[in-house]
């Protein structure tokens, strides 16, 4: 697939180039923009919730939860998001990433450590040249509410401080009132501030009030060239939903039948327990397939998960649960 460089859209409907596949018309403007998430099909609210709850009853069959536990804890984000963080509080969390489990190397480490980002450069020098990925959260995190210049030079900071992966949070308000333009615009410019480093835009979810916003705003993202789309920043009162997360999954398999890029999932907020997790793992591999059962395409953003696989892990081997406080709070 042929494809052109991303340009910004303007007010002033300047032409901008999307790139799309062969057979799908290049988008030259804003007015076209608008035009194609218009014409996105609306979302069945009562079946996409419908499903989602049937799915949720699925379970995984004894001989392979240990495998998925394994993918489970591979996918994690581990993440801390406090005003008190401290160098030591990421210390620990590296190193927690890097070995879940002290006592037993075969647990896989997780997928990246999410930080500030004038933490990065402690987490990127505790992790190394490890597999664990540095994401830093940016562009003013969570409300979003800054100047573009603002949410650019916060990108900057990070990458340059060795982030491998930025976590974005989209202008909810300008979205919501249909600014589509400057939201794509916003992207778009992250994006290039990324540098190469992958790029997951927050949708926040819980305040984009429909399934057909949810929609909307999943491929305004992609359009723009988003690695991953991310459903919460874990901060707001709604967070991930298997509904949600439904709908942004059948959104990322047709952007990919329709443009030939696969880009991924990332859920958050709220994500507790390995049955959660399990229950996300059937909905990604009955909405989108066995593709996506990967980290590098979908991701959980979460602080106490881990510890919940550890011990679910532990019970798939032993028999019986170990105490909580055998694993570190970290």
């Amino acid at each position: 697939m042929s494809t052109a460089p991303l340009r910004l859209i303007t007010t002033d409907d300047r032409s901008v180039k999307i790139p799309l596949s062969n057979d799908v018309p290049t988008i030259e403007s804003e007015s076209q923009l608008r035009s194609l998430l218009r014409a996105l099909s609306g979302v069945d609210a009562v079946g996409v919730e419908a499903r989602a709850a049937k799915l949720a009853t699925r379970s995984i069959k004894k001989s392979t939860k240990m495998r998925a536990i394994d993918l489970a804890i591979a996918m994690v984000d581990l993440t801390t998001l406090e005003g008190a963080d401290t160098d030591g509080r990421v210390s620990s969390l590296c190193t927690k990433a890097l070995r879940p489990d002290p006592r037993d190397l075969t647990v896989p480490s997780v997928a990246a450590v999410c930080v500030y980002p004038d933490l990065v450069a402690h987490a990127r020098s505790v992790l190394g040249t490890s597999n664990v990925k540095v994401a830093a959260v940016a562009t003013a995190f969570p409300s979003g509410r800054a100047s573009l210049k603002v949410k650019l030079l916060d990108v900057a900071d990070a990458v340059d401080a060795g982030a491998d992966e930025i976590d974005m949070v989209i202008d909810r308000g300008a979205f919501l009132s249909g600014k589509l333009g400057l939201v794509f615009d916003e992207i778009v410019a992250v994006r290039e501030a990324c540098r190469g480093a992958h790029l997951k835009v927050i949708l926040e979810t819980g305040e984009l009030v429909t399934y057909d916003n949810v929609r909307r705003a999943s491929w305004l993202a992609m359009l723009g060239g988003a690695d991953f789309i991310k459903t919460s920043t874990g901060k707001v009162s709604v967070n991930a939903t298997p509904p949600v997360a439904l709908v942004m999954l059948e959104a990322v398999r047709d952007f990919a039948e329709t443009t030939g890029r696969i880009v991924g999932v990332k859920v958050a907020g709220g994500i507790r327990t390995t049955k959660d997790a399990m229950k996300y793992l059937v909905l990604v591999n009955e909405t989108v397939g066995s593709t996506w059962l990967t980290p590098d395409l979908f991701r959980f953003g979460a602080s106490s998960l881990l510890n919940d696989l550890l011990m679910q892990r532990i019970k798939q081997q032993r028999g019986a649960y170990v105490r909580p406080d055998e694993f570190s709070g970290d």
